[in-house]
């Protein structure tokens, strides 16, 4: 159960960065490809855990199947608000993933069988898993470019980091090594993304006040300026 609510508190988190979305009315410098590479996830999470794959996975079906619901309404919002050279981008991409899940579940039920069934679908899973939980990279590179933390929120990283550790218990104690491996990664990553988080967060206010006093000093040398031009124009009238 703490898989589940981990869930749940990851979503919930989520949710306020597309209020934001939602209110400003555009995704701004938000990237959809997370939100892709997660429905992916959870779409293989789903195939993997149903009884003809993996037997004995109910509550992991349950989790997948909220998962899919959701990442697929995160993705509807980001092609609503997302200006219009960028929605035929994630069609292309919304089209890619729903292609390889496809391919990877026909390929499943009509190549193999029984137990290597299970490891097929079980390896996607996992790399599907590593690559959601290295999807936020692109985000870190810019929290370390700009030196802000604006678009990585500190809830959704705790969150992740959260989500990760719960399910890497659970894989310990069901001794599944498909959900073990991604989210050992995962709950790395979420770690990484803490500590950016914890050296990077006061550095917006530093550089808002970097830019403030940068045209202050613009104003006072205009503001200078143009003194010395009154005093010359005063000059040449009064010779």
């Amino acid at each position: 159960m703490g898989a589940f609510g981990a869930k749940l508190s990851l979503a919930n988190k989520l949710w306020i960065t597309f209020k934001r979305i939602i209110r400003k009315k555009s995704t701004e410098q938000f990237s959809c490809m997370p939100y892709l590479i997660s429905l992916l996830q959870c779409l293989l999470s789903a195939w993997y855990s149903l009884p003809f794959v993996s037997p004995n996975n109910l509550l992991v079906t349950v989790i997948s199947a909220i998962g899919i619901g959701l990442e697929a309404t995160y993705v509807l919002i980001f092609l609503i608000f997302t200006p219009k050279k960028g929605k035929a981008k994630i069609c292309g991409y919304l089209f890619v993933v729903l292609s390889i899940f496809s391919s990877l579940a026909l390929v499943s039920m009509l190549a193999f069988h029984g137990n290597k069934r299970k490891l097929f679908c079980g390896f996607a899973f996992a790399a599907a898993c590593i690559m959601m939980y290295g999807s936020p990279l692109s985000v870190m590179r810019l929290v370390i470019k700009s030196k802000s933390v604006e678009y990585m929120p500190f809830f959704l990283s705790l969150s992740v980091f959260i989500n990760s550790t719960s399910w890497l218990i659970f894989a310990l104690l069901g001794k599944d090594p498909f959900i073990f491996v991604p989210n050992a990664a995962g709950t790395i990553l979420g770690a990484v993304q803490l500590i950016l988080y914890a050296v990077y967060h006061d550095k917006k206010g530093e550089v808002k006040k970097d830019e403030i006093n940068e045209s202050v000093d613009q104003m006072s040398t205009g503001k200078l300026q143009d003194e010395k031009i009154v005093d010359i124009q005063n000059e040449n009238a009064n010779p």
